[in-house]
């Protein structure tokens, strides 16, 4: 299967509680915050040139929504899975997560071929870091 030549992106919307302390959280993981896209509501959370984590307070949030918006810290709607280039990198920003705040979600998960372990952040969303090796998907 070859890659499409548009390279499509992902914004994921995240209601936070506070906004400073978030982007705090995410600089502190080693992202950035493209101010073009920030302000007082919200904060645009480069993770890679095609994945952006768009943080918004609450009531920013509520204008794009009718729905109620969920206490992740009690109920869980999605996990954000994001790819990993070894092992060492998943331990690495998980380790980082938890010192900066973040609680880890669950036990590493470790099948040989893929290992993953997750966090919840200071607004109790699920980010999930999973490495697969290469040499087990080509066969």
């Amino acid at each position: 299967m070859t890659a499409p030549a548009y390279q499509q992106m992902i914004f994921v919307n995240l209601p936070v509680a506070d906004l400073t302390a978030s982007k705090e959280f995410f600089t502190g993981l080693g992202y950035s915050i493209n101010p073009q896209f920030s302000d007082d509501n919200a904060a645009s959370v480069v993770i890679s040139d095609t994945i952006v984590a768009m943080l918004l307070t609450k009531p920013f949030y509520s204008t794009f929504t009718s729905k109620e918006i969920t206490d992740a810290t009690k109920s869980s709607e999605v996990i954000v899975a994001l790819s990993a280039e070894n092992r060492e990198a998943v331990d690495t920003l998980v380790d980082r997560a938890v010192s900066l705040g973040a609680t880890e979600s669950r036990d590493p998960q470790d099948h040989g071929f893929m290992y993953g372990r997750s966090f919840d952040d200071l607004d109790g969303h699920t980010w999930e870091l999973i490495w697969m090796d290469p040499s087990a998907m080509e066969g």
